[in-house]
């Protein structure tokens, strides 16, 4: 599963949600084409965290993941995958998910910008459980000054008919430090709607590490809290 606020894809995610976050450092290409010549950004990052946890539900039955991904950006359109364990305690033991995803942004004016794309929710060893779906996503993003920023998103699988609608408000302490919130809605064309929200702070360290530490709730009825620690790398 992907938060704005200055970052393109942040699974730290959520799902079948998402915050499958995506942090990056780039490294510049220069491409040359016949008469132009074209900038392509390549970013990577790896990660390692408690629970995976996508929509304020574990994705690893309450177990640590390992992540990671690739990004392709150039001119606003950007490209990427990313791939996770995942445990959902099934009968085919289904362990992988992997993710990929296609979109472009940009501003509309000078303090506000958009994202859309489409994300592709892979599931190879599910053993024909058929858990692979598809979302389309767009947004809206803005800074305020101050080192506050906004952002709204909204997914929407158009096989299953269902729709998330995200929220999220983040503020710079400082350079390094930061902290945000997050509110969304899962609606479900079969019913089992259900609200999560998540407060985080993430703190970029001296030696190349970020460190993020959340915690998620939803009002699904017993349905357990998580806390979740992260450290990632950018490639």
């Amino acid at each position: 599963m992907l938060v704005r606020l200055g970052v393109r894809f942040v699974k730290t995610w959520g799902n079948i949600m998402i915050r499958k976050i995506l942090l990056a450092g780039a490294a510049s290409l220069a491409i040359a084409a016949p008469a132009v010549a074209q900038e392509v950004s390549v970013s990577g990052n790896v990660a390692i965290s408690t629970d995976y946890v996508w929509r304020g539900v574990s994705q690893t039955n309450g177990d640590m993941a390992i992540s990671g991904g690739f990004d392709l950006e150039s001119g606003g359109f950007y490209a990427g995958t990313w791939v996770s364990n995942v445990d959902f305690n099934d009968s085919a033991d289904t362990n992988i998910e992997w993710d990929f995803y296609a979109g472009f942004a940009g501003d509309l004016t000078e303090n506000v910008g958009f994202d859309i794309g489409l994300i592709y929710y892979a599931y190879p060893d599910s053993a024909g459980l058929d858990y692979d779906f598809v979302e389309l996503y767009g947004g809206l993003s803005t800074e305020l000054g101050a080192g506050v920023g906004l952002s709204g998103y909204i997914y929407w699988d158009p096989d299953n008919e269902n729709i998330y609608v995200e929220a999220a408000a983040g503020y710079a302490l400082t350079e390094t430090l930061g902290v945000d919130a997050t509110v969304g809605n899962y609606s479900f064309d079969g019913g089992g709607d259900y609200t999560t929200f998540s407060v985080g702070a993430t703190l970029a360290t001296s030696v190349g590490l970020d460190l993020d530490f959340r915690y998620w709730d939803t009002d699904i009825t017993g349905a357990d809290d998580a806390f979740v620690f992260t450290v990632s790398k950018a490639l």
